[in-house]
């Protein structure tokens, strides 16, 4: 069975119909898809369970690197932020070594593959003539450029090794070479077949040929061109017949088609049948094949761990994903130790873990042994947003890691825009314990300035009358619950600095009123975390509870404009409760829903005026554009919100949402003549936003076009383009 990519899972259909038709098979050799579904039907797989197999979200995760989301660890997840790319250096190394070296991530891949062969490897002894059906698979060494045939040894490593396309999927180390797909020099390995088991007949499954000239827009063509080195699709023996799926027009790595591919292979088999029944006169009864296959199954150990191994790194390093791999009990199935192998392969630190399943013959289990390499030390991350509207901004992050028995990392990033500034250093420690946990400490430095993204003129040079400057240290601590979930306990000192002006009437010369705010506060957090993409997400939920008590001193200085022409001092304290909810309901399908609520319970006292009273009062901010809008209608003590969303998913990377928002103030903060604040009506001044977007999610960030509608909004209509994230730092008393 040749390779070719998708074009390869034919090869399904294929063994199908041989089967049906009662065609024997005795032997098998593959190259790279073929070497993958060869591999699962010599190890004792069905043709209708390799096909569900290949139907399945578990082999299209595989086939696009995705991690099954209900297993990564939210605890290890950082903070979202609005970085596009990122690049992973090592401090002692070129630049060029730290490039990457695949597109896709291999941890379901690896982990699956191992699921799936470890039983039959143990049972044959690592010999592949022993397997179900004797199986050969084939390699390439590109540093003496020639293929390597894979007869012995670990089944799963080997299809690795075969499967492992360049820059698709990155390489693997097997007997002491550095493998690559097999495609590259014996795409159809006929001679193998002859050469190893000189058989009587061979039947030949091929969707390669020739390919042609590179383009220039086409970087895989280009690949092809320099790498591919055999282009021989004959069969070496006279008695062989060839068959061949068109399956052409499928594009190298495009999996969505699986069910058409496989019928497509079936049918051209179908077409050879009555050729091959005249050459081959040997049956093979199927349902006699079936209950040899069972009989062959039942004898397989069972997939269960006994302890788990770790090695590649320093003693300390392999503790410390020793320690973060939770092992209860004596044993443990493979689908148990999936969810802590995930959790710990997508740790940010570690680079890849290779899992290898070795047997122990006396007890009847097995022990995980783990191949891990560290990832750079340092992260270097690039973004920010383009837009129609004055919010531009540069994003750039940092991140040094130092990995021992615990894990460190050193982090900072800076925003610089005309809207928002912001400088934010720090550290985190990561403690694998029993129950583990992170400290993370920071000091932010926070800039706003809101109106410079306004469109009117005042009279004179105009100056921004609304900026806020919040300077904060915060600490916190956080326990998982389960994978999803975690336990947050900050505290948080800093001082909230607000300049305005009350009123639009000023000039460039006249002194802005200031409040400044110094205050401490302690929170407990419950999150749990699920979206699929932090922005645009349409898939998963996410749910936050908080309570925060917050304690300062507020100190008020007037400006030339205001009514008060007194200095103001007081102390504040209040308590605030938060309930955020967000989830996404068929999340399979073209259109998907979701729900959305908020909700906001707090005893907060008025500031000595208005604006002041506005500024720091919780803010309901739904959508992207929101976070860069000052709207004080938006803004209350206490209050409750709910949205609808539409999503329909145009192309794999297109949606299309509708959004609807309703927003209802327990008591709406209104200001008297002298600008000092009062509560309106209970349960009065409900608002509602709605909002239509369409999105292209690329691979680095989001392109979207919003038409943004706000009901009480000085501007009611808003439309809105942007690449890239509008996501910031969190403020000092979110």
């Amino acid at each position: 069975m040749s390779g070719g990519g998708s074009s390869g899972v034919t090869h399904i259909g294929v063994i199908k119909a041989l089967e049906e038709n009662n065609i024997p098979i005795d032997y098998i050799t593959g190259t790279s898809m073929g070497a993958l579904v060869g591999a699962l039907y010599a190890a004792g797989y069905s043709p209708q369970e390799i096909e569900d197999i290949f139907l399945s979200t578990q082999f299209k995760d595989w086939a696009e690197g995705n991690l099954d989301q209900k297993y990564s660890y939210y605890l290890r997840e950082k903070n979202n932020n609005p970085s596009l790319v990122t690049f992973k250096l090592a401090m002692d190394t070129l630049f060029e070594t730290s490039l990457p070296t695949n597109l896709i991530s291999p941890i379901s891949l690896n982990y699956g593959l191992m699921s799936y062969f470890a039983p039959s490897t143990a049972f044959a002894n690592n010999n592949f003539d022993s397997l179900f059906i004797p199986f050969r698979c084939v390699a390439s060494d590109i540093i003496s450029k020639k293929s390597v045939i894979l007869r012995e040894g670990d089944l799963s490593t080997a299809v690795r090794a075969s499967i492992a396309y360049p820059l698709y999927l990155s390489p693997i180390t097997a007997e002491g070479k550095l493998l690559f797909d097999g495609g590259l020099y014996n795409n159809f390995p006929s001679d193998v077949m002859y050469n190893d088991y000189l058989p009587d007949y061979i039947i030949g499954s091929n969707v390669s040929s020739s390919y042609s000239a590179p383009n220039e827009d086409n970087i895989i063509s280009q690949i092809k061109a320099i790498l591919v080195d055999n282009r021989d699709y004959s069969i070496s023996c006279d008695n062989s017949i060839l068959i061949e799926p068109e399956a052409a027009e499928f594009s190298l790595f495009d999996f969505d088609n699986n069910k058409k591919l496989i019928q497509i292979g079936y049918d051209a088999t179908l077409k050879k049948i009555a050729d091959l029944k005249n050459d081959i006169n040997r049956r093979v009864d199927k349902n006699e094949l079936e209950e040899r296959r069972k009989v062959y199954k039942k004898k397989l150990p069972k997939l269960v761990f006994e302890d788990i191994e770790v090695s590649g790194l320093t003693d300390s390093q392999n503790k410390y994903i020793r320690k973060s791999l939770r092992f209860k009990g004596d044993t443990i199935s493979a689908e148990e130790l999936k969810s802590e192998y995930i959790k710990v392969s997508s740790d940010d630190k570690i680079k890849s873990i290779y899992p290898l399943a070795k047997y122990n013959k006396e007890s009847t289990y097995f022990t995980l042994k783990l191949l891990a390499k560290k990832e750079k030390d340092l992260f270097v991350s690039f973004g920010g947003v383009y837009s129609s509207r004055p919010i531009n901004e540069v994003y750039i992050g940092l991140q040094y890691n130092v990995l021992s028995k615990t894990a460190i990392s050193v982090l900072a990033n800076t925003y610089f825009g005309k809207l928002h500034n912001s400088l934010s250093g720090g550290f985190r420690f990561d403690f694998p314990f029993q129950i583990p946990f992170y400290w993370k400490t920071t000091y932010t430095i926070d800039g706003w300035d809101y109106f410079k993204s306004k469109t009117t003129f005042f009279e004179d040079t105009r100056p921004s009358f609304l900026v806020v400057n919040d300077n904060y240290f915060k600490s916190e601590i956080a326990f998982p619950i389960a994978y999803k979930g975690k336990i947050i306990i900050d505290g948080t000192a800093g001082e909230l600095v607000n300049n305005y002006y009350q009123t639009k009437q000023f000039l460039s010369t006249d002194t802005t009123d200031k409040t400044r705010f110094r205050n401490f506060s302690t929170a407990l957090t419950f999150e749990r975390n699920s979206l699929d993409l932090k922005q645009y997400a349409s898939r998963g939920s996410f749910f936050s509870i908080c309570t925060r008590f917050i304690r300062g001193e507020e100190h008020s200085t007037p400006g030339s404009t205001s009514i008060i022409k007194d200095n103001f001092d007081t102390i504040l304290n209040w308590f605030q409760f938060k309930v955020t909810f967000d989830k996404y309901f068929n999340d399979e399908g073209k259109v998907r829903f979701g729900l959305f609520g908020e909700g906001v319970l707090s005893n907060q006292p008025f500031f000595n005026n208005y604006t002041a009273s506005v500024l720091s009062a919780p803010a309901f901010q739904p959508l992207s554009e929101s976070k860069t809008l000052f709207q004080e209608n938006l803004r209350a003590h206490s209050y409750f919100a709910l949205g609808v969303k539409n999503i329909y998913q145009v192309l794999k990377k297109f949606q299309l949402r509708f959004e609807g928002y309703l927003f209802q103030p327990y008591q709406q903060i209104l200001q008297n003549n002298n600008k000092e604040a009062f509560y309106g009506n209970v349960w009065s001044d409900q608002q509602f936003i709605l909002s239509s977007s369409l999105v292209y999610n690329s691979p680095i960030g989001p392109l979207a076009i919003n038409l943004n509608y706000y009901d009480k909004y000085e501007e009611h209509w808003s439309l809105l383009f942007h690449f890239g994230y509008i996501i910031f730092n969190k403020k000092s008393l979110e």
